[in-house]
């Protein structure tokens, strides 16, 4: 540890199960889906290789599948010898950067991540999933003393394979949340009832763990401190739990987690809606039910300041990061070094979430185009084989990333924005209720830019002929898109600007928001984050808000751990939505009283002192430039919402690609 760190609690050594870490930084569990087919891949390898060279001094893994039952696709499997060369190279790779590699144990059990039913579904007990509905059938004794065997066989094989432990996963709602709360487990058997039989089945996993593995093993413990089901595990509950499974002394560290499958999933990972480090009162409150187990403190730790603070204080032995780390890797490693102005800051989006488990495709970030690449761990391009005059058009999220790896790799770059600050509408988007930290893209972004050299050029609107005079060799067009008015808006009224577009009017508000009188409306084809962040602005300065919407419900473009919150928080606040409505619009409307009518039954209804009215709707490029710089003969890239108006995690990295390809 160097002597002058800022973070000096953070940075000091620590002992688990014997084994020594480094540091207090843990890479808390995340799904990755870099497995293929059950087979431990090179780019799962390097993903969590990537994570110990930042400087993280453990890693817990996504789940394995350890029990014959568990024959998932997307993980690898650990329950026979398929991948034993792989594991061991999975476990050397991070082990030989001085930090120790835990396999998780998880089974879902009737858990669902999203609606539809699970096939062939275990429980505690014969009660449907909160979320999905899901009807299991409940595990007899002789099927749990089967699986504590396939579990502890498969940890074993970890062990040999170089792992210094596992964490085994015990809240979140999967199976042994479902054996620990009493709203899931309605068992009569020894399994069930009080505390002592409904932690059996988890005891019997972890005295069966230490015995095989022995005292020199890393075991974990993740268990649920509020799941939020009425009559559920509470705090109360949790601190009973906790208790009881940490009596023996045979668990290594513990941590707690919020949430069930159910309307409380939202609370998995929290997003930036609530305050920083939302578990801290819970964790507080609980730390002194685990009999000096070690902490490991969890739930939207952002920077290295916070992490230090916890540390310090005496609130946990440990931190857990996880979308921390995904967002860059090199967090501790830049913490340590006094570089925290170039961290790559989590934006708390959860668009990790939403690729993994609604889309089941691999992990991606929107502040990380380099997730698992050889190279992601503090990257900076290497340089091109020969410079280039590039010229950007665009100083959104898209054309920054471009801008700053094409200036990196030693080309001359322009870059002109429209607007007098960078971030296009992202920075927009920043300024509404539980945005803030998106504003992390855009500022590491002009960090890197700075450094690398690129010549900002704002206000610009730009023309062919002004990039002609520059004499590129290659452009990239980065300038967004803009909402279409909706088709039964009349021309006039569009024309006078009675109704805008949402960001438009927006932008316009922030300028100089004040309280006003009436109802604001928003009619929404939109359906993602920012619309219902507007909605929520528009609700500190207006009597009423109304969301008009198409669709049977709202925010249907986001995961459902989003989708929760934003209902939550519309009905919350009293922020009224109007589905299956379109409204009716003559050619004279300008305000008060706006009429609508139901799609399907044409039903009419109507909206009374409208003093705000705006449309969120799909979007056209704003590609204009690309034709005549073509016919020019300039090579041109077209990016981001330029070329196809998509999300935030598209547009950083076509940025990505196309600042490392000219």
């Amino acid at each position: 540890m160097s002597a002058d760190t800022p973070y000096p609690s953070l940075f000091q050594p620590f002992t688990l199960a014997g084994r020594p870490l480094k540091n207090r930084i843990v890479h808390a569990a995340m799904n990755t889906h870099m497995a293929d087919n059950t087979k431990v891949t090179a780019a799962l390898i390097q993903y969590h290789i990537n994570r110990a060279r930042g400087g993280a001094a453990m890693i817990v893994t996504e789940p394995i599948s350890m029990a014959h039952h568990q024959n998932v696709y997307y993980r690898s499997r650990g329950y026979n010898d398929d991948n034993l060369d792989l594991l061991k190279r999975w476990a050397d790779g991070v082990e030989s950067q001085d930090c120790r590699l835990l396999g998780q144990l998880q089974d879902p059990g009737r858990g669902r991540h999203n609606t539809g039913l699970v096939a062939d579904a275990i429980s505690a007990s014969a009660l449907p999933d909160d979320l999905s509905w899901t009807m299991p059938r409940a595990l007899q004794a002789a099927e749990l003393h089967a699986m504590v065997d396939d579990f502890t066989q498969s940890v074993q094989r970890l062990q040999r394979c170089g792992f210094s432990g596992v964490e085994i996963s015990a809240g979140h709602g999967h199976l042994f949340h479902q054996f620990l709360s009493p709203w899931m487990n309605r068992r009569e058997d020894d399994y069930g009832g009080d505390v002592e039989g409904r932690t059996h089945f988890l005891r019997e996993l972890v005295s069966s763990l230490r015995s095989a593995c022995g005292k020199g093993f890393i075991i974990g413990l993740k268990l649920p401190g509020d799941d939020y089901a009425k009559g559920g595990v509470d705090p109360a509950e949790a601190a009973k739990i906790a208790a009881r499974v940490t009596q023996s002394k045979e668990v290594d560290y513990v941590n707690f987690v919020q949430g069930t499958h159910g309307l409380a999933l939202e609370w998995h990972l929290p997003d930036a809606h609530g305050p920083k480090i939302p578990y801290l009162d819970l964790f507080r409150g609980l730390r002194k039910a685990i009999n000096n187990v070690p902490l490991l403190a969890l739930g939207r730790i952002t920077d290295p300041a916070e992490a230090e603070a916890l540390i310090k204080a005496g609130d946990a032995e440990l931190v857990g990061l996880g979308r921390a780390l995904l967002a860059d890797p090199a967090w501790p490693l830049k913490a340590q070094q006094k570089r925290e102005k170039e961290i790559r800051y989590c934006t708390w989006c959860n668009l990790c979430w939403d690729a993994i488990n609604t889309h089941l495709a691999e992990m991606k970030c929107v502040n990380n185009p380099s997730v698992a690449k050889p190279d992601e761990t503090d990257r900076w391009p290497a340089r091109a084989s020969s410079d280039k005059r590039v010229v950007i058009v665009g100083a959104g999220v898209a054309g920054l990333e471009a801008a700053w790896n094409a200036a990196a790799r030693g080309h001359d770059v322009t870059l002109f924005g429209r607007s007098a600050e960078a971030g296009g509408k992202t920075r927009l988007h920043a300024q509404l209720p539980g945005s803030a930290p998106l504003s992390a893209v855009y500022e590491y972004q002009m960090v890197a830019a700075k450094k690398a050299g690129v010549k900002f050029v704002p206000g610009a609107n730009v023309t062919a002929a002004q990039i002609l005079a520059l004499k590129p060799q290659s452009v990239i067009l980065a300038a967004g898109s803009r909402m279409l008015p909706p088709q039964w808006l009349p021309v006039a009224v569009v024309k006078a600007g009675n109704v805008p577009d949402l960001r438009s009017a927006i932008a316009a508000l922030l300028c100089a928001p004040k309280k006003q009188k009436g109802s604001a409306v928003i009619f929404d084809m939109d359906h993602t984050e920012a619309t219902y962040a507007s909605a929520e602005l528009l609700r500190t300065l207006f009597d009423r808000v109304f969301i008009i919407t198409p669709r049977e419900t709202i925010a249907e473009a986001t995961a459902i751990v989003t989708h929760q919150g934003i209902v939550r928080r519309m009905r919350e606040q009293r922020i009224q939505v109007v589905p299956l409505s379109e409204p009716r619009v003559d050619a004279g409307w300008n305000g008060g009283r706006l009429e609508y009518a139901d799609m399907i039954t044409g039903e009419a209804g109507a909206i009374d002192d409208v003093a705000f009215f705006a449309y969120s709707t799909p979007r056209t490029p704003n590609d204009e430039l690309a034709a005549p710089l073509r016919a020019a003969g300039i090579e041109v890239r077209v990016i981001g919402d330029c070329r196809a108006p998509r999300g935030l995690m598209i547009a950083t990295a076509e940025g990505h690609a196309a600042g490392n390809a000219v």
